[in-house]
């Protein structure tokens, strides 16, 4: 955090498709954090990430990067922009994590235990995100962030390494530094923001929520598990099975090929085909000026710290909420 420049050892969280663009990542660093452009259609992300260095007034600002949609005009555009530090999320290419090394930008990749952290580091990569199961979005860890932190932090061996996952206040910041950790990354926290593109029913939604549900139900192109507050479709096709139903995790096991060819740009397009009778359902998430329809019909990612947030505040202020 100190090469960065950061005052602040809080990451705002990469929340893709649009969720976490320039206004919030912006807003973040400006008020001393560490902001994250989460990974949309390749023209929007790089706009966004120009949106957020403005923003910053100079403060550094970050990149998340997903591996099943990352392009080459994704990374094209984290170079272009000069951004301080690339998160990759499910994977870390060697080709994309050489590319970013050689134009300056530090790479932390997120693993869920020792044996991803393992692999991650001997991909090359500068650093980890160590994240526990308790993470909203999609899941790299089956364990609690207690279990793999100490697990991952072994593995580094004096790399540093960030703690996701369960992180709502100033408190869990400070549990997790004195654990080991560099910085702590919080996404639900900066979900529920003023700055946040997310559908301000989703925003809702999330504040209201008293429990989170740990599924595959939203994996069709990304078969990856993933945690969200309750919706029309969670209470439909979720009560015998959390998961979802048998048949749709083993036929979403096999579309990781259409995830990987289809353009971020069509997520608005499938997510407007999703009905409530068929569970084919992708990893679109509502955002600000879709129907009020769409909170029902898509994933409503959130972690288990939702339970102890219950407001929309300005994303400086609820970095002041977390800060150590």
């Amino acid at each position: 955090m100190e090469r960065l420049g950061v005052d602040v050892p809080v990451v705002q969280a990469g929340m893709g498709g649009g969720a976490a663009g320039g206004a919030l990542a912006g807003a973040v660093s400006a008020a001393g954090g560490l902001g994250t452009v989460g990974i949309m259609a390749p023209r929007a992300f790089a706009q966004a990430l120009g949106e957020a260095r403005r923003r910053a007034g100079g403060k550094p600002v970050a990149a998340n990067l997903l591996r099943p949609f990352t392009r080459a005009a994704h990374v094209d555009a984290c170079i272009a922009a000069d951004v301080a530090a690339v998160v990759l999320h499910d994977g870390w290419p060697p080709r994309w994590v050489g590319r970013l090394q050689a134009a300056g930008i530090p790479v932390l990749a997120t693993v869920g235990d020792a044996g991803q952290a393992r692999a991650a580091l001997d991909a090359g990569v500068d650093g980890l995100v160590a994240q526990g199961v308790e993470a909203g979005g999609h899941l790299v860890a089956t364990e609690p962030l207690d279990a793999v932190l100490p697990a991952v932090l072994e593995q580094a061996d004096g790399q540093p390494v960030l703690a996701a996952g369960g992180v709502a206040d100033a408190a869990d910041v400070r549990r997790l530094l004195a654990a080991g950790a560099d910085a702590a990354v919080a996404g639900t926290r900066f979900l529920l923001t003023d700055e946040c593109g997310a559908h301000p029913a989703y925003k809702q939604r999330v504040a209201a929520a008293d429990r989170t549900v740990h599924t595959e139900l939203f994996g069709l192109g990304w078969p990856l598990a993933h945690r969200v507050v309750p919706n029309a479709l969670t209470e439909r096709w979720c009560t015998a099975d959390t998961r979802g139903p048998s048949w749709l995790r083993r036929l979403e096991a096999r579309t990781g090929l259409v995830g990987r060819a289809t353009p971020l740009s069509a997520l608005g397009t499938m997510m407007a085909l999703q009905h409530a009778a068929v569970p084919l359902y992708g990893p679109g998430l509502p955002l600000e000026g879709m129907p009020d329809a769409s909170v029902d019909r898509t994933a409503l990612y959130a972690g288990e710290s939702a339970r102890r947030m219950h407001d929309v505040v300005p994303a400086a202020d609820a970095l002041a909420r977390l800060a150590p």
